[in-house]
């Protein structure tokens, strides 16, 4: 499956962004997807992810509250909205998706979006 993530932006904090992460080339309900981020010298991390059927959902606990993960299995495409955004949310956000349960370690993802660059300042 190839992922391609849209949406990024220079914001000011408080503001919001919707991500999109369009998916092509599988059976897009076939996959849990996933949300990551990386900042400028700093690892890749989780965000959020959920199920297919979106019935089990994980955020990090830096977000939850803040950002919603969200997918239309009719359009192919998963969603991150960002609430209330902070110059700490600055990064490349990343989509994936893999087979299987849903988990929040990067290596277990299969596939992944060529990232989308959020920036956070004032």
């Amino acid at each position: 499956v190839q992922l391609q993530a849209s949406g990024g932006g220079l914001v000011q904090p408080g503001d919001s962004l919707r991500l999109s992460c369009a998916a092509s080339g599988g059976t897009f309900s076939n996959y849990v997807m996933g949300w990551f981020r990386q900042a400028p010298g700093k690892e890749r991390e989780f965000v959020a992810a959920l199920t297919w059927n979106s019935v089990r959902i994980q955020y990090a606990g830096s977000v939850k509250g803040r950002f919603t993960i969200s997918r239309d299995n009719a359009k192919n495409t998963v969603y991150l909205q960002t609430n209330s955004l902070k110059p700490e949310d600055t990064a490349v956000y990343f989509c994936a998706a893999k087979i299987g349960v849903i988990d929040a370690t990067y290596a277990t993802y299969k596939y992944w979006g060529q990232g989308t660059l959020v920036t956070v300042s004032s």
